[in-house]
């Protein structure tokens, strides 16, 4: 794709909120204690200045730099109004300020943007935005998952459970652990072609059959002791349906496929994810979960990584994307990409021309193409090799957390601290 330099803008928003830092509701009170303090930990902190401890979810990236957070231009105030922009810079940018930009979605003109503060409605075509956080009905500000879940907007949030939204009224519902929710850590959404909804969660994935979420009896949780370890790990990250109408699932323990009612699972032992020598030299960050919690230590341990004291687990899958072929791509902890075809993996690294191993974000865009978000660019593939995009290319920030394609081609990628929007060649 050719990327126009030469129209841009900046388009600067003050977002006044603060990041929710309290599990909410009560289970298993010994694992919720520790999950609350490692989510404070790799969530963005409300105090302006401080940056994210580095966590398996991506939640570290530096302060961007100046010319990136565009110091200085004033930002609009309140929780809606009016974009700001300013004339003469080479990229259109969005500010958010201290907050991670977890997940984006287009719809026609008006882009959602889920953030550590709350979510943003943002009509691309009038530049009003409006802004949804707890004291408009969410009960968490950080955001992981924004999209449609049966016509309505949803959000997946963090230590709130999963919201859905009203647009007429501007009223929330929520659906946490009492309505059926596994736990109140929601990562991601899917509803299947059969119009099941699935929700990954941290404390397993609940399936709610035929989408009738205000149905108890429609709900169903499944984890590694109700699947006979078929899920291998409770922590689930992703979702993706394959071609077949099959379900992949990404955990902190692996990769998982429900298929005809059978689960199935690989992990790095089975060839997910790069090994720790090839990798080793590029590992981006220092700070190792495995030091601020007994369960991301005791994997370590169990991988036989005691010994590796950085952040790298190829067992971690924070990306998860199903391409046009039925083939499944994974974002790794370090490892770098994985590709598996249902039979073989095929794991991509600096080596091979990735611009870091630590890969938080995959997009599929409407032709197809596989976007690869890490911790020191995006890459897409061309030819036999990758190309890559930085800062000097138009991106808010290196590190990639979120990405959507607007109707116009456009490409939107969400960093901390902003949005990039990058213009397609006219």
């Amino acid at each position: 794709m050719e990327i126009n330099h030469k129209t841009a803008a900046i388009l600067v928003m003050g977002i006044g909120v603060i990041v929710a830092g309290a599990y909410g509701i009560g289970k298993k009170q010994s694992e919720t204690s520790e999950m609350a303090a490692n989510a404070v930990a790799t969530a963005p902190s409300a105090s302006e200045g401080q940056n994210p401890t580095a966590g398996p979810l991506g939640e570290q990236s530096a302060t961007p730099p100046a010319d990136a957070m565009h110091a200085g231009l004033p930002p609009v105030q309140g929780p809606e109004g009016k974009a700001v922009e300013v004339d003469g810079a080479r990229f259109t940018h969005f500010r958010v300020g201290n907050k991670n930009v977890k997940a984006m979605y287009t719809e026609g003109s008006v882009l959602w943007v889920a953030t550590s503060g709350g979510v943003l409605r943002y009509d691309t075509a009038t530049d009003n935005y409006k802004l949804y956080d707890v004291s408009s009905g969410l009960l968490s500000n950080g955001v992981f998952y924004v999209g449609r879940v049966g016509g309505r907007l949803a959000a997946g949030t963090y230590g709130g459970g999963l919201s859905l939204l009203d647009e007429r009224t501007g009223k929330w519902t929520n659906y946490n652990i009492p309505q059926g929710l596994g736990d109140a850590f929601v990562y991601d959404v899917l509803q299947t072609r059969d119009g099941d909804i699935w929700i990954a969660t941290w404390s397993g994935v609940n399936r709610v059959r035929g989408g009738a979420l205000d149905d108890r009896s429609k709900w169903e949780l499944h984890t590694v002791e109700s699947t006979k370890g078929g899920l291998p790990n409770d922590w689930v990250y992703g979702l993706a349906e394959g071609k077949n109408g099959e379900l992949w699932l990404a955990t902190e323990g692996g990769l998982a496929r429900l298929q005809n009612g059978k689960w199935q699972n690989w992990n790095h032992a089975k060839g997910l994810g790069a090994p720790y020598e090839k990798v080793k030299k590029d590992i981006a960050f220092n700070n190792d979960p495995s030091k601020q919690s007994s369960h991301h230590a005791m994997q370590k341990q169990e991988m036989g990584l005691s010994n590796v004291d950085v952040a790298y687990n190829p067992n971690y899958i924070i990306a998860l994307e199903v391409d046009n072929d039925g083939i499944v791509w994974a974002g790794t902890w370090g490892g770098g990409l994985a590709r598996f075809d249902g039979k073989k993996w095929t794991n991509y690294t600096t080596v091979e021309g990735l611009p870091g191993n630590h890969v938080f974000m995959l997009h599929k865009d409407p032709k197809g193409r596989i976007w690869i978000g890490t911790n020191n660019g995006v890459a897409w593939r061309e030819g036999s090799g990758y190309k890559v995009m930085t800062m000097n290319d138009g991106l808010f920030s290196n590190t990639v957390f979120s990405m959507a394609t607007g109707p116009d081609g456009s490409l939107w990628m969400g960093s901390f601290g902003g949005v990039a929007h990058i213009h397609p060649t006219k």
